[in-house]
């Protein structure tokens, strides 16, 4: 993050130091955003909860939601989304080369009819909220999406708008250990 200062971890409080620790013993490294947030501790505290319960309470897949992830921030080219989450999306769908597809253009990625369908309302969430009506909802239940699912696919896109533009704002860069995760499937 260039834009605003990054805190010192010894002068964070207690409960962000603990869940950077353990963000950095699962990663092997501490991911940007996290220094990032603790510039304002209630705002890293609100994103980081409401973060959790997108991807613990979610009635799709966790593949699924990297894939939006991706899908939602090449659409708002946020570097730091793209890569950090495009690592994700590649080792959560096993698939060395589908965040990249994602990234670029997601309607020419290897999804199924249902990854399309849902791929399709969040970036058009995205691009143009105010277009997204009944036959959007409908297409999405028709894809086997169930409303749950839908609202779910809905808090994600909404969630990394929010994400993609503070990461902008921020001048947010990935680590680069992000670069390479997931590309070498064989290791």
């Amino acid at each position: 993050m260039t834009r605003f200062p990054v805190p010192d971890a010894t002068d964070l409080p207690e409960d962000l130091r603990e869940r950077i620790d353990e963000e950095a013993e699962r990663a092997g490294f501490t991911p940007n955003v996290f220094s990032a947030y603790a510039y304002k501790p209630s705002h890293f505290r609100g994103f980081f909860e409401y973060y959790d319960a997108i991807v613990e309470d979610a009635a799709i897949e966790r593949h699924e939601i990297e894939q939006l992830i991706v899908a939602v921030s090449g659409a708002n080219d946020c570097l730091y989304c793209v890569v950090a989450h495009g690592a994700l999306c590649r080792i959560y769908n096993d698939d060395p080369q589908l965040a990249d597809q994602l990234a670029t253009n997601f309607r020419s990625a290897d999804l199924s009819d249902r990854e399309l369908a849902m791929c399709e309302f969040a970036v058009k969430l995205t691009e143009s909220p105010e277009r997204v009506g009944d036959a959007d909802h409908q297409a999405l239940r028709e894809a086997g999406l169930t409303d749950e699912e839908i609202w779910d696919v809905a808090s994600v896109t909404a969630f990394f708008n929010l994400s993609n533009r503070m990461a902008a704002v921020a001048d947010m860069r990935p680590n680069d250990e992000f670069y390479t995760l997931g590309r070498d499937m064989t290791q």
